[in-house]
């Protein structure tokens, strides 16, 4: 009877074991359900190569490459490793520039630009860093085709011959019209005041600080290793090589290429105040108001989005020719999210926020 007792014990000890094996911890399940969204979204939009990285409470708890960063050459995308385009985003970390040398009381954002870039035409407004950081300076954004420009510019001054000699497309402050050009303006202005090329200060003063040792301007004719390709869709659904363009007009405002886990760095040292203090950040994270008093949701290089469950995210989109980016950061949560793309015009849609939910399901 005891030998019976002891067997039925022993019997249901495994049981209970092989039950307890199969119990996945919150985190697993938040990569499982995310990998499976990603994998799914990978595959319905036909998109190449792709790249996410989350962290939370300053620690990385996901990151992940789906995919080729190159097509031809069936090189599979690395999250810590693989070079994208990510547009928009570069205006994010030009916005940290501005925040340095704003804590220096080496820029005054509020004097006129032409203070720090004389040869920026007069025009009938003054407009100052401010205004042109916010998108309320009425400086154009591309027109056309421009953004597939392949002329190289050797300085980001010569580069304002884009757009400089246009009109302001209304009385700053009064409206809100997103212009990527603002940005090269703003970065001739870095120059000035930190009497350093721009590339240079932001190797310096934002990228080597956070040991973001991925994040290079993207010179089309350099060998950078890891960069991807860049691809396009055609109407059938078929890839193609995206046009090559030379980015030497718009560093600071399209023009780097980096990995998520570079990104992810940048945020976390945001958060931390490992970069700017946070007076400071609250000062680029803050939307501004046009003149009618409406908020345009868009404070310095940083535009507030709300979350699937509300709460206030930060951080930016980009589109440039073979690739698409998103990177949202919440105070709050102390999460970053970060996704990149070697495909045109990829809609992540709300993607990130619902990545980013999954991971808030576990503390």
């Amino acid at each position: 009877m005891k030998r019976k007792l002891f067997l039925i014990k022993v019997l249901l000890s495994i049981v209970l074991l092989n039950t307890q094996c199969t119990v996945k911890a919150p985190e697993d399940e938040a990569v499982e359900k995310s990998r499976s969204l990603v994998a799914g979204f990978v595959k319905k939009n036909r998109i190449p190569g792709l790249s996410v990285s989350v962290s939370k409470d300053g620690t990385m708890v996901w990151s992940e490459g789906f995919g080729y960063g190159n097509v031809e050459q069936q090189v599979k995308v690395d999250p810590s490793a693989t070079r994208f385009r990510i547009g928009s985003v570069s205006k994010t970390l030009t916005a940290t520039a501005i925040g340095l040398l704003h804590e220096n009381n080496k820029m005054d954002i509020d004097l006129p630009v032409r203070h720090y870039v004389p040869s920026f035409p007069q025009k009938r407004w003054e407009i100052n860093i401010r205004q042109i950081a916010g998108h309320i300076a009425g400086i154009r954004h591309y027109r056309g085709q421009e953004y597939l420009s392949d002329k190289r510019y050797a300085t980001v001054t010569e580069g304002l011959v884009m757009f400089q000699d246009d009109s302001l497309l209304f009385e700053p402050g009064t409206d809100y019209t997103y212009s990527s050009y603002g940005w090269n303006l703003i970065s001739a202005a870095v120059e000035t005041a930190s009497g350093t090329e721009f590339l240079q200060f932001m190797k310096q003063n934002v990228f080597e600080p956070v040991k973001m040792t991925r994040t290079v301007p993207d010179y089309g004719e350099v060998l950078t290793p890891f960069r991807t390709g860049f691809y396009a869709l055609s109407e059938d659904s078929t890839w193609f090589n995206a046009p090559s363009v030379d980015n030497s007009y718009k560093w600071a405002g399209g023009g780097f290429l980096s990995t998520t886990e570079d990104l992810v760095k940048f945020g976390n040292a945001i958060l931390t105040g490992g970069l700017l203090n946070k007076a400071t950040t609250e000062l680029l994270f803050t939307p501004l108001t046009i003149s009618n008093g409406k908020s345009t949701d868009y404070g310095l290089g940083w535009r507030k989005y709300e979350g699937n469950g509300g709460g206030e995210w930060y951080g930016h989109s980009g589109g440039s020719v073979g690739g698409t980016a998103i990177f949202i950061l919440s105070p709050k949560e102390k999460m970053v999210v970060a996704i990149l793309s070697n495909l045109s015009e990829v809609g992540y849609d709300r993607l990130h926020f619902t990545i980013a939910e999954n991971f808030m399901n576990y503390r």
